[in-house]
């Protein structure tokens, strides 16, 4: 075999080059530039994002809340009728419940029964009040005739005396008109005692007056418990919001203070816990976006009400008490009030649903 041979065999034994990349590329223009234009497009929407996002904060731990409470009566006795349902919507002053009244009707009439008792006692001391005085008159005038007939019997004695001194008249005579004037002296004296009786009498019924109409304003008291007490067997809503955990049932017997529903109102806002390390630039007012896990293709507008003067776990049942103890620092969360704009009416929401708000705080 010649060398002519021999390197036409070697040519054929080594591999084949590849193309270069621009060839390849060249090759392929197509695939190439859609590629371009897609890695360009995915540079710029993310330049573009991040320079959005870096205006806003964001938290995950976020939740409605509204101030929900019990209903109760304050009153006890058998509930006769329940008009609410569970979930229902309801006014300020729709019926809620409605207790048995039928007592509390009988205690209104006792309650006016011992009102006109306590006003028949004040008009009988009135009247006896009215009496009084008048025997105060009468003694009055008796003690104006006794001091009358006292001072004839005083100048009868004077003039008795003047005649026996005289010679003219008989000892008889002056013993009759002394006897005559110490009868008119303990007979003004009786007088004077009726009269100062009397007056005290009359203070002793001015008394007797002032606590009868003290009786009548108990009664009066008494009397408007009574219709309270009669209306609390009405249990009405205070304002409007929605009916939950229904407990009370037609035909129970329910104690004055007990729960028969659960009550939210309509008014709810949104609790965000954010951490204390994304409240630097974040103030009452600012504008919020809002989307509810429920509702996700749905987004809300509302604003910062209001960011807590304090930490959650230093309002808790048990705050931490970092002064105790091996002291590891973690980032606390602080909880921010938000205040939703105008909440759609095709949204059923409640205390304790999840949402995801975004604070823009630049």
């Amino acid at each position: 075999m010649d060398a002519q041979t021999r390197e036409r065999g070697a040519r054929a034994e080594q591999p084949a080059k590849s193309p270069p990349l621009r060839d390849r590329l060249r090759e392929h223009w197509l695939l190439t530039t859609m590629g371009a234009i897609v890695l360009v497009a995915a540079l710029a929407g993310g330049l573009l994002y991040w320079l959005d996002v870096r205006h806003y904060e964001s938290t995950d731990d976020a939740f409605i809340a509204a101030r929900s409470f019990s209903v109760a009566s304050k009153v006890g006795g058998y509930v006769t009728d329940i008009p609410a349902t569970d979930n229902q919507h309801v006014n300020a002053g729709d019926l809620l419940a409605r207790i048995d009244e039928r007592d509390y009707r009988i205690a209104i009439d006792q309650a006016n029964a011992q009102l006109a008792v306590a006003k028949a006692n004040v008009a009988n001391v009135e009247a006896q009040i009215d009496s009084q005085q008048e025997q105060i008159k009468q003694a009055q005038a008796q003690l104006e005739q006794a001091q009358a007939q006292l001072q004839f019997s005083q100048e009868e004695f004077k003039r008795a005396e003047d005649l026996v001194e005289k010679g003219a008249g008989t000892v008889q005579r002056q013993q009759q008109t002394r006897s005559d004037l110490q009868a008119q002296q303990a007979n003004t004296e009786r007088t004077k005692t009726a009269v100062t009786a009397a007056q005290l009498g009359i203070k002793t019924l001015q008394a007797q007056l002032e606590g009868a109409k003290a009786q009548v304003e108990q009664s009066q008291a008494q009397l408007d418990q009574a219709r309270l007490n009669l209306q609390y067997t009405s249990v009405v809503a205070a304002q409007s919001g929605r009916v939950v955990k229904l407990s009370g049932a037609k035909g129970t017997f329910a104690t004055a203070g007990q729960s028969l529903m659960m009550f939210v109102p309509d008014e709810v806002w949104i609790v965000a816990n954010y951490k204390e390390t994304q409240l630097n630039d974040m103030r009452p007012g600012q504008p919020v976006e809002i989307r509810i896990d429920a509702y996700p293709g749905r987004k809300l507008a509302g604003h910062v009400d209001s960011v807590q003067p304090g930490s959650g776990t230093a309002f808790s049942l048990l705050p931490a008490e970092n002064a105790t103890g091996n002291y590891v620092k973690v980032v606390q969360r602080v909880p921010v009030k938000i205040v939703v704009d105008n909440w759609p009416a095709d949204l059923p929401v409640g205390p304790g649903m999840s949402v995801v708000p975004w604070t823009r705080v630049r």
